[in-house]
């Protein structure tokens, strides 16, 4: 009989984006590993896209435990005047352009009384409603995962209150995500986030986050029993055999390009070559899919680039993949944030799956870098690295005109494989439950 565990995810499907996938592929995989996923959601989330391309991962027949919740993401569209639909999901990432009055005190109300983030209003009911639902159907491990921190102080409470054991996940840190100093924290509001992180880190049986730097960092904070697990990619999303690619010369990101990725000198880089290289810009494009902030638009519009710019918004999953898979290459930008390092975002696994060169810019010598190198699957250059970003950029130029970098790569990506790392965490799950 296989054990159950009960997955406390804010993000399932029909949630679009890169955060739902964490848990829904985990939860597709769990049941050759022996465990049953019963999966306790939101009710009426306010989910900033919405993707029924993810339903067919759901695992056949699964419990799925909806429960409503309310948040605030229409009384700020109300204050800040934006239309009832308006993505506001990503205030952190994405700058206002007017009315930042309003979102500034937006900021303040959510950083100090919204914690840990501003789904908390589900917390209360959601504990009361699993504690009586697990008496009655008990399971043999708890796993969660985070931001929103939400779910991390849920199960903190209810593996408090139930006795059950449970493995703690973390997509991003909680006081070290890098979004945290743009809080407009007061001491008071600072230092309940640090106390419930630290109840989370004392409750917790086994604690999983996606890149070795930013464990090391969990660990310097006093969390235990830290392992590292990375966000991966699900074999059947490709297929089984990469083929070549056609087209133009195009560099392909998706996903939100917030004011903290706008790659200043590589559009400077790329401007210098459409006037000094004979057929480039005709041969240029470049591809940003999803959110784009506005002062990348304008970057972008300064240096005479948005003759080669396709910006789509964001598209279901199916349609993300298809053009992952058929880039030239493939754009990846990391925060230019404090934590970077550490950042290992979702998207470059699907990239290396995809089996496409991964461009990558990243404001210090990164955890990305490393994979790259080892699978030999792209390069890793600083944002500021002008001769650099040149001479790749030239090089792959030219590989574009000889027709090699169309052919897809030969890269060893196995061991990043969502099947592989099931089969740890449900290895984790089978420790804890004794």
């Amino acid at each position: 009989m296989k054990k159950k565990v009960l997955l406390i995810t804010y993000y399932w499907p029909p949630s679009g984006g890169i955060g739902v996938l964490r848990c829904l592929k985990i939860a597709k995989y769990l049941r050759e590993n022996g465990w049953e996923p019963v999966i306790f959601t939101a009710d009426g989330a306010d989910y900033p896209t919405l993707d029924h391309s993810n339903d067919h991962d759901v695992p056949e027949g699964a419990t799925v435990l909806r429960h409503p919740i309310w948040e605030p993401y229409q009384a700020y569209r109300k204050l800040t005047g934006k239309p009832p639909g308006a993505n506001v999901n990503n205030v952190f990432y994405v700058q206002e352009d007017k009315g930042r009055w309003a979102h500034e005190l937006a900021v303040w109300v959510r950083s100090n009384f919204f914690i840990p983030d501003a789904r908390c209003f589900w917390i209360p009911s959601a504990v009361r409603f699993l504690c009586r639902y697990l008496k009655a159907h008990p399971v043999d491990a708890i796993f969660s995962d985070g931001p929103p921190h939400t779910n991390t102080r849920i199960a903190t409470l209810v593996s408090r209150k139930t006795g059950i054991p449970w493995l703690a996940d973390f997509q991003d840190p909680w006081t070290q995500i890098d979004y945290y100093q743009l809080l407009k924290l007061t001491r008071w509001g600072d230092a309940r986030h640090r106390r419930m992180e630290q109840e989370a880190f004392r409750q917790a049986s086994k604690i999983t986050i996606v890149s070795p730097t930013w464990k090391k960092d969990l660990e310097a904070l006093g969390a235990r029993n830290v392992s590292v697990i990375p966000w991966g990619f699900d074999p059947g999303d490709y297929p089984p055999e990469p083929r070549a690619v056609g087209g133009k010369f195009a560099f392909t990101h998706l996903g939100i390009m917030g004011y903290d990725r706008r790659p200043d000198v590589f559009f400077k880089v790329l401007a210098d070559l459409c006037r000094d290289t004979p057929g480039f810009q005709e041969d240029l494009r470049l591809k940003l899919v999803g959110q784009v902030d506005q002062s990348v638009k304008a970057a972008l519009q300064g240096h005479g680039l948005m003759g080669a710019v396709e910006m789509p918004g964001n598209v279901p999953r199916s349609e993300a993949l298809s053009l992952t898979l058929n880039s030239p290459i493939l754009l990846l930008l990391l925060n230019q944030q404090p934590n970077a390092q550490g950042r290992i975002p979702g998207k470059l696994f699907e990239y290396l799956a995809a089996r496409r060169p991964v461009f990558c810019l990243q404001p210090m010598e990164s955890d990305v870098a490393g994979i790259l190198a080892r699978a030999g699957a792209g390069q890793a250059l600083g944002y500021e690295d002008e001769a650099g970003i040149r001479q790749a950029v030239l090089g792959l130029y030219r590989q574009y005109k000889t027709g090699e970098l169309l052919q897809p790569l030969a890269s060893d990506i196995s061991p990043y494989s969502i099947q592989s790392l099931t089969r740890e965490i449900a290895g984790f799950l089978d420790e804890i439950a004794g």
